[in-house]
C-alpha cells in the first residue's frame, strides 16, 4: 500500500513526516537542512529518496497561509516548492494550511522539559507530523462520510 510524505517547508530546514501504510497516522523521521538556502537540489534529492524508500505516491506540503487567509512570502515559496516538486518526481502535491502548526508544535515541545537547542532540533519534523496528521484525519473523515452515505 502506497503511503503519503508530509513535508514543513522552511528558509533553512524542510521537516519530514511519513504516513503509515493504512493511512491513519504520520511519523516524524527527519529534519532536512540545507547549508545554503539556494541549494534546493539536495534537498530534492533527499526527498527523492525518502518517496522511494517508504514507496510514497503523494505529498503533502505545508502551506503557510497568512491568519486572514492571504498569501505572503513564505506561502509563495512554498507554492514555487511544490511545484519543483512536481516536475521534479511526477507526483501529486498537495498544498494543506498549515497555519498555527508550528505554534502548536512548540507548545508540544514546551512541555517535554527539552531545552532550546534539542527543541530547535525536532520542531520541524513535529511540524510536519502535525500538518501530514491534519491530513490524513480529514482524509478518513471524508472516507467514513462516503461509507456512511452508501449505507
Amino acid at each position: 500500500m502506497k503511503r503519503i510524505i508530509g513535508l514543513d517547508y522552511g528558509s533553512v530546514t524542510v521537516g519530514v513526516a511519513i504516513s503509515d501504510p493504512l493511512l491513519l497516522t504520520a511519523q516524524g523521521i527527519e529534519v532536512i537542512r540545507r547549508k545554503q538556502e539556494n541549494k534546493l537540489r539536495q534537498t530534492l534529492a533527499r526527498i527523492e529518496e525518502l518517496i522511494a524508500e517508504y514507496d510514497v505516491d503523494t505529498i503533502v506540503l505545508g502551506y503557510p497561509k497568512h491568519l486572514n487567509n492571504t498569501i505572503g512570502e513564505r506561502a509563495s515559496k512554498s507554492e514555487e516548492f511544490a511545484e519543483k516538486l512536481r516536475k521534479r518526481t511526477g507526483l501529486e502535491v498537495i498544498l494543506w494550511d498549515e497555519r498555527l502548526t508550528t505554534v502548536a508544535a512548540h507548545q508540544v515541545l514546551d512541555q517535554t522539559g527539552m531545552d532550546d537547542k534539542e527543541k530547535s532540533r525536532v520542531v520541524d519534523k513535529l511540524a510536519a507530523v502535525l500538518i501530514l496528521q491534519g491530513y490524513l484525519d480529514k482524509l478518513n473523515y471524508m472516507k467514513k462520510d462516503e461509507n456512511r452515505e452508501i449505507e
